[in-house]
């Protein structure tokens, strides 16, 4: 036999009605009897004028409570890069300093030369920062997240997968050049 079933009044609980006497409704806006709509009105303009307020207060102290020191992956990354010029200097380290910016130059209208657009937004850019941030974008030399731009390029070189050398040319004569990659630095 199959077993009891219990009825509601034995375990407690109501039983479901779905009849007009018991219907749960959503409290209403509408004003209540004996207010006047007048003294409701500022009350939500006061409202709205106390929420921007506290929005600006917020957004002032986002912006003071941010520290003036650089953020832990720049100092990382600054870290990485000064040890991969500490480097002893390699084979590839020679050529890429015998080539003049007229190789650069070369390198770069091959490369634009294989697109089958323009770079629209790169016109104000100098020819060093496109060529840094072609290497930060080309992915089959690995992730350019979290890593020094020499120290990447020393390890793709390592697993043979032939980063071009004008992109360390770049990064060893110009100081000026970043270590840290655009992404990086979008991202974080």
């Amino acid at each position: 036999m199959p077993p009891r079933r219990r009825t509601a009044a034995s375990n407690g609980q109501s039983t479901l009605s779905f009849g007009t006497q018991s219907r749960v409704t959503k409290p209403s806006t509408a004003p209540l009897p004996g207010k006047n709509q007048k003294n409701q009105k500022p009350n939500v303009e006061q409202l709205v004028k106390e929420d921007t307020k506290e929005d600006i207060s917020d957004s002032q102290e986002e912006l003071t409570s941010q520290p003036s020191k650089p953020h832990i992956a720049e100092l990382v990354v600054r870290q990485q890069a000064a040890e991969a010029i500490q480097e002893p200097r390699s084979k590839e380290d020679l050529k890429a300093l015998k080539l003049s910016k007229q190789d650069l130059n070369r390198y770069w209208k091959n490369e634009e030369q294989s697109r089958m657009a323009p770079r629209v937004h790169q016109k104000d850019i100098d020819l060093e920062e496109k060529i840094l941030r072609h290497f930060d974008l080309s992915n089959q030399y690995g992730p350019c997240i979290g890593i020094a731009r020499l120290k990447r390029w020393r390890r793709a070189n390592k697993l043979n997968l032939n980063p071009p050398l004008e992109v360390l040319a770049v990064l060893l004569k110009n100081e000026e050049a970043k270590e840290r990659a655009h992404m990086d630095e979008l991202l974080s």
